[in-house]
């Protein structure tokens, strides 16, 4: 497929007028030549979100099984894409041929994840309680409840996911199951790659006669057309995966509209791992291998990185400290994805080198001339020292890690109540650590969306179970995730019918049960 630099607004591929952007390539520290990007203007964001608004009520009302076909023929036109997509991924991102390989894989995977969730219904929740007339003192009305989505969505493509995350990503792919037509703001780290997955979902809209606006691409340089997408009183909903700087300026417009919306931002997390006494005595070098293994992949650049290690105090956790500083000397420095993003990262290792009572105790092997490559870091500090330390709690977005060593399990839980909203929580344990475990689960149940034993965060399963959110500064709203089939939550809400016509009602209320599905009846789970 050939690369126009073009926007993609509804079926129409649009230059845009508002200056130009070439993509950039981290690894050999240059532009890339071809071609040039149009960047878009608040009249393009006009048009998007009225074709959009007019797509709504068409597209929701399809048939599921039309909706689900969708969202399996964009799976199948990213994959027929073939090598030039991975190509031109790995050019933009640096990221190994490999990684971008199973990350197309996901794509695809939570694509089709999510026809199934269409397919068999229970996002909907239907739910009817049935009238009662005889009922004394007062009858109860015929009472009807499914979900229907929001309107139409705002998703901003993330930089460290240039397919998973981005214009087809998670965001996306929920958005359109639960009926709602997206809008994506193309990341400017990979310009090309989301063209071509763009193009792609064009394609699969267009075989299937989807209704024009249920998909628009745009492209801009800065925070104007971000901003003018939240802002613009035809979005009802925003998907974001970044920096808590970004997500909290999307909040901040986003509750300052006449009619505020939510906005989904995934933004910073430090994701603490918890050595538990027994699990390190038996196993310290092990432990040390996994989290070097864990810290560097993807030169760091994982929402869930292992960025705070914690234990108790004694030789066996420095039997970690020194395999962990002995595995982390051997890792090569990685290209990272952006200029900005590996500035950001030199900038918060040097606060963390500057603060007293915090020692680097180890370094990845030097960048040498390598344009743009992260250089891993280990720190080691104690407990009360990050107590009193609020830049200690900051995300370095990179493979740098702070171990923290605490005098007793009570001084473990001070930390981690102390601790902000996290992604995950990570648990080393035997069974001899099970009641020290007791007593830190109640807190990081408070603390985070995720808590996993004996392995590392880094690699989140796409499946019915996962949660990936938490407390903020983790995401901006606990209550959801943005991986998983419980992601389409967050573009729904429900209505009620009261005494409405059994054929005016959506098809999952309606008394034959048309569509098949699951129902909550009279308070008992009713079989189709």
């Amino acid at each position: 497929m050939q690369l126009t630099g073009e926007m993609l607004i509804g079926r129409a591929a649009i230059r845009g007028q508002a200056g130009s952007q070439r993509a950039f390539n981290p690894t050999a520290n240059a532009e890339i030549p071809e071609p040039e990007f149009g960047l878009g203007s608040r009249e393009n964001v006009e048009r998007a979100v009225d074709l959009a608004t007019r797509a709504f009520d068409s597209y929701r009302n399809l048939p599921l099984e039309r909706r689900a076909a969708f969202l399996e023929a964009i799976a199948e036109e990213i994959l027929a894409l073939g090598d030039a997509l991975i190509e031109r991924a790995h050019a933009e991102s640096g990221l190994p041929v490999a990684r971008l390989t199973g990350e197309r894989a996901r794509t695809a995977g939570q694509l089709r994840l999510f026809a199934q969730v269409v397919r068999d219904g229970h996002f909907l929740r239907a739910t009817i309680d049935t009238a009662q007339p005889e009922r004394q003192p007062a009858p109860r009305a015929d009472l009807r409840l499914a979900k229907i989505p929001l309107g139409p969505v705002a998703v901003f493509g993330a930089s460290n996911f240039p397919l998973a995350f981005s214009v087809a990503g998670g965001d996306t792919a929920s958005a359109l199951a639960a009926g709602a037509p997206v809008i994506v703001k193309a990341h400017s780290a990979h310009l090309g790659t989301s063209e071509l997955v763009g193009r792609a979902i064009q394609k699969a809209a267009e075989r299937l006669d989807m209704p024009e606006g249920v998909f628009s691409l745009l492209i801009g340089a800065g925070r104007d057309i971000g901003e003018a997408l939240v802002a613009h009183p035809g979005i009802k909903a925003v998907g974001f995966t970044g920096s808590r700087q970004g997500g909290l300026a999307l909040l901040r417009i986003a509750n300052s509209r006449h009619e505020p919306i939510p906005v989904y931002a995934e933004m910073s997390s430090i994701n603490p791992v918890f050595l538990l006494p027994r699990a390190l005595s038996a196993r310290a070098e092990a432990l040390a291998q996994g989290f070097a293994d864990s810290l560097t992949m993807g030169a760091g650049q994982f929402c869930t990185n292992p960025g705070l290690v914690l234990a108790i105090d004694g030789p066996d956790l420095q039997r970690f400290v020194t395999a962990a500083g002995k595995a982390l000397s051997a890792k090569a420095a990685q290209t990272m994805l952006t200029p900005g993003i590996h500035a950001a990262y030199e900038s918060g290792r040097a606060q963390v080198d500057a603060l007293e009572g915090v020692e680097r105790v180890a370094s990845g092997a030097q960048a040498g001339g390598q344009a743009n490559a992260a250089q891993a870091a280990l720190y080691v500090t104690d407990a009360q020292r990050l107590l009193c330390t609020p830049e200690l709690q900051a995300e370095m977005f990179g493979p740098a890690s702070v171990v923290v060593k605490a005098r007793s399990l009570d001084e473990l839980l001070q930390v981690a109540d102390l601790l902000e909203g996290q992604l995950t929580a990570t648990l080393h344990l035997d069974e001899g650590d099970h009641s020290a475990a007791r007593r830190l689960l109640p807190v990081l149940e408070r603390k985070c969306g995720r808590i996993l034993a004996n392995g590392f965060p880094t690699g989140v399963e796409v499946c019915h179970a996962m949660v990936h959110g938490g407390p903020f500064p983790a995401t901006s709203n606990a209550m959801y995730s943005s991986v998983g089939s419980s992601a389409i939550d967050r573009f729904l809400r429900p209505v009620c019918y009261q005494d409405i016509a059994d054929e005016l009602l959506p098809a999952a209320l309606q008394q034959a049960n048309p569509l098949g599905v699951w129902r909550l009846v009279d308070g008992a789970m009713e079989q189709p």
